[in-house]
């Protein structure tokens, strides 16, 4: 274990000599306390520090301890329904040795390592194995099974598999390499910033249905990609992140709070373990890891933090899930960046930030996709990446989000006058894009019908000429308009309030289906069309926006999932008094 001394202490940097002999990305101990911290700089025999702990109190003189390997989390069963911090301490664990606030130097283990779990093989002695080959699985929860993979870098044959209860540290497997004899645990160990491999990577296919309409329908994510979610304070990213947590379709979540309010993290707490997956009736927690590094913890853990995540995230899509990543945000990471760089005395690029940002944010998003896992024999998996951006007065030529555009393919950008206006999500659909949505048009066309796709074209195509119609409305007055160009305005209006606006903390309108959503606009858009054609046969327009079927149509977001033979009823409603009008008469 090499041994320096600090001569240097620099908020959470501390520089130390005598260090020659370590390396880039160490992890080192601080002090007689033992504060964790990170090599990230290496000149001579002098290391710069980065601390993950609060270093009041140090001075020149005391002890470091480099332990000689880099910051790594540990992968193991009991990682699911877990609260971590940005290092992967678990908090709950801390709660109980430190109270309510953590004291420096306080240690514990990410998993448990007493408790024993079931272990079940799925391969038996002679078999031949190779990295990422499945040895078993271990019943996590109700919801996941844990596979236990043969870890990278060994190759040979099964000498002996076991069954039973066994702890995460206790061998399972004995497997007879070039090397010698290997034992096999269901515990690894994986440095962070390091991607873990995979076969191949494949485009993505199929979209990751979310149940926001604004989302599902205009600007949809496929499984594997990324994301980013800019906009101002309070134009509701957080309960966009949350809500795409909640019932994205995924089979596992890492929600990652980096350098958010103490209170947001709060609430994800309690919401999550209340909340009932829709898919299988169980608490959403049961396939959800949190990594909680708020404001108020020390900056240089928020640098590691994302980091943390992802290497879980990428442990579960090894063993052939679907991953979904919310970090919260990534403009927090962004200045725990800034602020290390500052300490460092590195020369600063725009506005304060690193040079290195934009490299740092495509090493992030660059480790989602859809992968062919090793040993899977085709097998997939993907990571979904969703990050969101705090750019300072929602000034989007910012750093961090230009950077970030530059990397993601698809942009939800959030407005303030519409959160303003209470229009929630607040994504506006001029501004916003996904570059997925040719891409994903085949699995539309194949799992959904080319109508799905007509329906789409023709709600983007009347927004967008709602957004020209209103430059006139706002020179002329709404009267100065030709009744079709009336229909267009109210249609768009349908569109924005009835389909568009999504109350998350409604119990039905929270989340909607695919098919709902294709039902929602199919009988916004039938109402469209026959108005159109009763323009055609001189019908007032006043007489048409009249008819009592809008206000059903306005409901029809409340109707519940199980319910779908409703919209039959509704369109059946709309044809019948459109038919009542053109004929004069009485509705």
């Amino acid at each position: 274990m090499e041994t320096g001394r600090i001569v240097k202490v620099s908020g959470p940097l501390i520089v130390a000599e005598g260090m020659a002999n370590c390396k880039m990305y160490d992890v080192v101990q601080v002090s007689a306390k033992r504060l964790i911290g990170e090599i990230i700089e290496l000149r001579g025999d002098k290391a710069s520090i980065q601390v993950y702990e609060e270093t009041s109190g140090l001075g020149p003189g005391e002890e470091v301890y480099s332990l000689g390997e880099p910051l790594s989390v540990e992968l193991a069963p009991g990682l699911i329904e877990g609260i971590y911090d940005g290092i992967q301490r678990p908090l709950a664990k801390l709660k109980e040795i430190a109270g309510d606030r953590i004291e420096r130097g306080v240690y514990a283990p990410a998993v448990d390592h007493e408790k024993k779990w079931e272990f079940v093989p799925c391969v038996s002695v002679g078999a031949t194995v190779e990295a990422g080959t499945k040895l078993g699985s271990v019943q996590e929860n109700v919801l996941i099974e844990h596979k236990i993979l043969v870890p990278y870098g060994v190759k040979g044959v099964v000498k002996e598999i076991k069954r039973g209860s066994f702890t995460v540290d206790e061998t399972i497997a004995v497997i007879s390499t070039e090397k010698g004899d290997k034992n096999v645990c269901m515990l690894q160990k994986w440095p962070v910033r390091k991607g873990r491999p995979y076969a191949e990577k494949l485009s993505p296919s199929s979209p990751l249905v979310t149940g926001q309409r604004v989302i599902d329908t205009l600007f949809p994510i496929a499984r594997g990609g990324v994301a980013a979610v800019p906009g101002p304070f309070g134009s509701g990213k957080t309960v966009v992140q949350h809500q795409l947590a909640k019932w994205a379709d995924a089979d596992i979540i890492v929600y990652i709070g980096c350098g958010e309010r103490g209170n947001e993290m709060t609430d994800v707490l309690n919401e999550f373990p209340a909340l009932i997956d829709p898919k299988s009736g169980q608490p959403l927690m049961k396939r959800t890891v949190l990594i909680a590094n708020t404001s108020d913890m020390p900056v240089a853990a928020r640098e590691a933090s994302i980091y943390t995540g992802i290497t879980i995230a990428e442990y579960f899509r090894d063993m052939g899930y679907s991953v979904a990543i919310m970090a919260d945000s990534t403009s927090r990471w962004a200045e725990a960046l800034r602020e290390m760089s500052g300490r460092l005395e590195e020369m600063p690029g725009e506005e304060g930030y690193p040079a290195y940002l934009s490299s740092r944010l495509a090493e992030f998003y660059e480790r989602a996709g859809v992968v062919k896992v090793l040993g899977g024999k085709g097998e997939t998996g993907s990571i979904t990446a969703i990050g969101a951006v705090s750019p300072p007065g929602g000034d989007l030529s910012e750093p961090v989000s230009q950077a970030t555009l530059r990397i993601v393919k698809v942009f939800w950008g959030l407005s303030a006058s519409l959160a303003y206006r209470r229009h929630f999500p607040a994504i506006d659909w001029l501004t916003s894009y996904s570059l997925y949505a040719d891409r994903l048009s085949e699995w539309y066309a194949e799992n959904m019908g080319d109508e799905w796709l007509k329906l789409r074209a023709e709600c983007m195509k009347i927004l967008q000429e709602e957004a020209q119609l209103n430059e006139i409305v706002r020179l002329v007055g709404m009267d100065a308009l030709s009744p079709s160009n009336r229909l267009t305005m109210e249609t768009a209006k349908s569109i924005r309030e009835d389909y568009l606006h999504q109350n998350a903390f409604h119990e039905v309108d929270t989340y909607s289906s695919l098919k709902k959503q294709e039902n929602m606009l199919s009988c916004i858009m039938t109402f469209h069309y026959l108005a159109l054609d009763a323009l055609e046969k001189n019908i007032d327009i006043e007489d048409i926006l009249e008819l009592p079927v809008r206000e059903s149509i306005g409901r029809a977001k409340y109707i519940p999932e199980e319910e779908m033979d409703k919209f039959e009823e509704l369109k059946k409603q709309i044809k019948s008094e459109m038919s009542a009008l053109s004929e004069g008469g009485q509705i």
